[in-house]
């Protein structure tokens, strides 16, 4: 598909999306299309960080100045470094004040493949590129600079299909974490390739 077809196939989420309980938005998320400059990609796979009692999100310790963007207003990014090699990439959810982020975890390519593959050469399949948070902001070229960027206008921005297509939503505890590792807050489409493992 060629990002010209994304676009004119699409509209740009709104604000309101985002303004709901994290979970809402983790499993919402599913299905709609990240977009960063040319390359698009179909979220396939999310989890939820809820902040408060959830001692794996980064907002469980308070606003810092790594954090604030996540008590901010609600559709903005916040990405961040890990394991010194990866970014990661989050969107926030629920109203201003409260904190609660989205890790978009993998993406099934749309557009930009090309692109897509001179960012990381190594993928041994289409479905692979962009599975896992690492290799999805690697192929997106999505960096820190992104942090608190507005996801509904710009550049980084998460659109909906015209026309929905219907899925089954799989959930499962989040992975790749040491706590509240038994929470069942990682949710993917049931089927999809492009899931990481």
């Amino acid at each position: 598909m060629e990002w010209r077809d994304v676009t004119m196939e699409s509209r740009i989420l709104p604000r309101s999306f985002y303004a709901r309980h994290t979970v809402e938005v983790a499993r919402g998320l599913l299905g709609k299309i990240l977009v960063h400059g040319r390359t698009a990609g179909i979220i396939a796979e999310t989890e939820a960080y809820l902040g408060g009692d959830d001692l794996a999100a980064h907002s469980a310790r308070g606003v810092t100045n790594r954090t604030r963007v996540i008590f901010g207003p609600p559709g903005h990014a916040y990405v961040y470094f890990i394991y010194g090699m990866h970014e990661c990439l989050n969107i926030v959810a629920e109203p201003s004040g409260k904190p609660g982020c989205v890790l978009i975890r993998a993406a099934q390519p749309l557009a930009g493949i090309d692109l897509m593959h001179k960012r990381r050469p190594t993928a041994r399949t289409l479905e692979k590129l962009a599975s896992g948070p690492g290799n999805l902001t690697r192929v997106f070229g999505i960096t820190r600079a992104q942090n608190g960027v507005d996801v509904t206008r710009g550049t980084l921005v998460v659109r909906q299909w015209k026309k929905e297509h219907a899925f089954e939503i799989q959930v499962t505890p989040r992975i790749g974490i040491r706590h509240c590792t038994d929470w069942p807050l990682r949710f993917v489409i049931a089927g999809n390739s492009a899931v990481s493992k």
